[in-house]
């Protein structure tokens, strides 16, 4: 069956046709997991993501078998006559979960998408063009993505977050259409977007500018009067910079000159962009976007409530900012490093909420998905443009070219005080287009790489984080369940934190269970792991997660780096010297070097002294999953 033969549709109810007969995509859970696999549109979902979409908080001991079904009836939905377990064209089975190959012939979202991109590029210099091709992007979509999925669903399995992208090209379309005198035909849309986001002023704003250039000016005013009621009344709050500014344009219109028809050339906005043909309203108009709003971005992810431990590293991380109400001399970089699973983004994320008062200006926050399980790092151009719009710059009022975007970047930050907090970093090079360039700000950037290049070419402090010892493995376990709960039990839970070696992802993973099953023995999950064949299976009782972070690092080792990663964790020994890692590997001592310093950069191999190594407890138990020939 080829693979154009089949069409997929996630922009409203969940669909699917083969050859042009819509097909039947049997149970909801099965509807579920083929809504998750679309709104990733071709990167992989792992297997513990898709458990957690399916059934939340409380799994079923069989959740991973039933995934497995589902998948299977799905592949044979899709290709009549499929082997029973054979992969099929479009189900894959990748980085320890599924990913769906999809296109933008074949799904909705990226034929999406791709319009809207091509608009973006548009916009500058054919707004008309960014008109017609938005509206076209918009007509795609039949209702919220998944819609006829439960509110419920549809959050755990992030539909609603395509939602946004909705409202954003929304937006870009109020724009584009303003810009180009082609208000009339948009209204339509953006009517219904203010029904749906009737708290959004910046929607709102462009929704009163339109009806102003349509010569609607009573509408308009009522539209502006109605927001401010539903702000105060549901917020407490009062209208904002935007939608004032659009307001006051409304009320700067006089004259019966002033009020073109609904649907002429000028009452649809044909002069906006340039001189108005009837001096009045649309020359009072401030074209939205064409300037620069000076909004204060908070973008932070929550600060996990039960944060534990990590004191001396938490102070070593404040030693570094001056005293409270002295200012920074110079732009302060923090690299934290360490193996996956480690801890770095939520110790990056803690204490980046707690000095957040002293960078009032905003906070930065990006996943540059370094170690990404589809192997495509964010490039840094597209997360210098998401801060440039942050900053209230419009895409289409950007500069051309990474050195362009990146110099108006420092340039809004130049004289002000930003935290910018880069997670996940692949390396030097990705992260240095997204540093200020004046003193002031503060740069936090977690890594499973040292990043030594931004140590010595631009003074970051690195901070290496390692697991848990036992009193801070009992404090987290203690957050986590209830330190009477823990206290009941001190030698189950010491054991469960020496079982776990001390790593908070896998220390996590054995709380949330435990949290799960209030009657569940600490003593009994210790023997479970004690016993346990598989620790790490054990450990996430079949979701997968402690592997699949492993794997992200594990696959971006070159393929000597990776045979010495498997060799190294089969030693039986708790470390070894350089030279008896080269004769266990077979390898020269200037190559065996080479590969000890990559897999040291990654954290997966630890140096406990000048010339000796160890591999951590539940890393030589992935590396057994792997077998002879892992990579």
């Amino acid at each position: 069956m080829s693979r154009e033969s089949v069409r997929f549709a996630v922009l409203g109810p969940i669909r699917a046709w083969r050859a042009g007969a819509e097909l039947d995509l049997g149970r909801p859970q099965q509807r579920v997991l083929l809504g998750l696999l679309l709104a990733r549109a071709g990167r992989p979902v792992g297997l513990s993501e898709i458990v957690d979409a399916l059934w939340g908080e409380d799994p079923p001991g069989s959740a991973v078998n039933v995934v497995r079904r589902h998948i299977g009836v799905l592949r044979r939905t899709l290709e009549p006559g499929l082997p029973l377990r054979a992969p099929g064209h479009w189900l894959l089975r990748e980085a320890a979960g599924y990913r769906i190959a999809v296109e933008a012939d074949s799904l909705d979202l990226l034929r999406f998408r791709q319009l809207r991109e091509r608009a973006d590029e548009a916009a500058d210099r054919s707004p008309g063009r960014a008109v017609t091709l938005l509206t076209e992007a918009l007509a795609l979509w039949k209702g919220p993505a998944g819609a006829d999925v439960s509110v419920e669903i549809r959050a755990r399995a992030l539909l609603d977050v395509l939602d946004r992208e909705h409202l954003a090209a929304v937006k870009e379309l109020a724009d584009a259409a303003l810009r180009a005198g082609m208000t009339a035909p948009v209204l339509d849309e953006l009517r219904k977007a203010a029904l749906a986001n009737p708290l959004d002023e910046p929607l709102l704003a462009r929704l009163v500018l339109a009806l102003a250039a349509t010569g609607q000016r009573a509408e308009a005013l009522e539209t502006h009067r109605a927001a401010v009621a539903r702000l105060a009344d549901e917020l407490g709050l009062t209208p904002g910079r935007e939608l004032s500014d659009a307001h006051a344009a409304v009320l700067r219109e006089s004259g019966p000159a002033a009020r073109p028809a609904a649907g002429s050339a000028a009452g649809s906005g044909a002069a906006l962009g340039g001189e108005p043909a009837d001096g009045g309203l649309l020359s009072a108009i401030p074209l939205t976007g064409v300037g620069y709003s000076e909004p204060r971005p908070a973008q932070l992810p929550q600060d996990l409530p039960t944060f534990s431990g990590r004191r001396a590293q938490l102070a070593k991380l404040s030693a570094l900012l001056p005293e409270e109400g002295k200012p920074l001399d110079t732009a302060v970089i923090s690299v934290i490093g360490g193996m996956a699973g480690v801890g770095k983004t939520t110790l990056a994320v803690h204490w980046a909420h707690q000095v957040a008062d002293r960078f009032p200006d905003g906070q930065f926050y990006v996943d540059l998905r370094g170690f990404d399980p589809t192997g495509t790092a964010l490039d840094p151009g597209e997360a210098v443009r998401d801060f440039l719009c942050a900053l209230g710059v419009p895409r289409h009022r950007m500069p051309h070219g990474l050195d362009a975007q990146t110099a108006l970047y420092r340039s809004l930050l130049a004289g002000r005080r930003f935290l910018v907090l880069l997670d996940n970093a692949l390396d030097t090079q990705q992260v240095r287009p997204l540093l200020p360039g004046a003193p002031g700000c503060l740069v936090i950037v977690t890594s499973r790489d040292t990043l030594t290049g931004l140590v010595a070419d631009h003074g970051a402090h690195p901070l290496s984080l390692y697991w848990l010892d036992a009193e801070e493995g009992r404090e987290l376990l203690a957050a986590r369940l209830g330190a009477a709960r823990v206290a009941a039990e001190p030698q189950a839970a010491a054991e469960i934190v020496e079982l776990c070696a001390g790593l908070p992802l896998a220390l996590s993973c054995v709380a949330a269970r435990l949290a799960a099953h209030p009657g569940f023995r600490l003593s009994a999950l210790a023997a479970e792991l004690r016993d346990a064949h598989d620790r790490l299976d054990a450990i996430a009782r079949g979701s997968a997660e402690v592997s699949t972070v492993f794997s992200w690092s594990y696959r971006a080792l070159s393929a000597g780096a990776a045979r010495l990663f498997r060799l190294l964790a089969g030693h039986p020994g708790p470390d070894l010297s350089a030279p008896a890692v080269a004769e266990l590997a077979g390898l020269g001592t200037q190559e065996s070097a080479r590969l000890l310093a990559e897999l040291t950069r990654a954290h997966l191999v630890a140096g406990l002294s000048p010339g000796r190594y160890s591999v951590h407890d539940l890393l030589r138990s992935y590396a057994a999953e792997l077998g002879d020939d892992g990579h």
